[in-house]
Order: structure tokens, then C-alpha cells, then sequence
């Protein structure tokens, strides 16, 4: 069965004395969450467990992100976790940089062929 595309939802996420790039990656994609409860799943008859999520996090430097510990920040569903060029850091006036991470996430399901997003019944 194909996967479908059925939720994408978007988040922000700051470290504002850190400079930690994971830490605004994890709140980004916690924003985002906090925006859906994810409940396509149920609605398909399908478990949250097979869910597909891809998490697209954007910052500045994509190689300071750990990418485990952003997947973990979901609680069920087979996770991929792509780390881009992207977000925002911020000179302060004192020194340092305060952090911007952008995330995107996208859930897809495996749904029959014919479904194009109806509940099954």
C-alpha cells in the first residue's frame, strides 16, 4: 500500500542562552506537536505506532543537531529526522547568539489504494 501524506504541521523553537542547536530543535518540534493531536491515526483504524513521521528541522548549523535525541521527542510512530540549512541566530548585544530552529512535521500512513483519505469503514 502506498504511504499518504496526511498531516504536515509546522513549529519554532528557541534557545536563548545556550547557543544549544538540539534544545531549539526540540522545542520546535514540541511547538508543532503541541498544535496536533495526531489523531489521523484512530481515524483510519490504523495504530499511532505505524504511523511514518518525517521531522525537517531548519537552523543555522545543521551539524550541531543530534538527531536521536529530536526523534525521541516523539512518543510513537517509525521516525526519520533530516537536519537543514535554515532558522535563525541572533547576535546579542553582550556576546553570543541566541538560537532559532524551524521543524516541520509530516505523517504519512499506509493506507489501500482508493482510500485518498476517506475513513475506512
Amino acid at each position: 500500500m502506498p504511504l499518504k501524506r496526511m498531516v504536515m504541521e509546522l513549529g519554532m523553537g528557541t534557545d536563548l542562552q545556550g547557543e544549544d542547536y538540539t534544545k531549539a530543535a526540540c522545542r520546535a518540534l514540541h511547538n508543532a506537536l503541541r498544535q496536533n493531536s495526531l489523531t489521523v491515526a484512530d481515524a483510519f483504524g490504523v495504530s499511532r505506532d505505524e504511523m511514518v513521521v518525517e521531522i525537517v528541522i531548519g537552523v543555522q548549523h545543521p551539524d550541531r543537531v543530534d538527531t536521536q535525541m529530536v526523534a525521541d521527542v516523539l512518543p510513537y510512530g517509525s521516525r526519520t529526522v533530516r537536519v537543514e540549512q535554515g532558522g535563525m541566530d541572533t547576535p546579542k548585544e553582550n556576546g553570543g547568539t541566541t538560537v532559532m530552529a524551524n521543524a516541520a512535521v509530516l505523517v504519512f500512513l499506509d493506507l489501500p489504494e482508493g482510500t485518498h483519505g476517506e475513513a475506512a469503514t
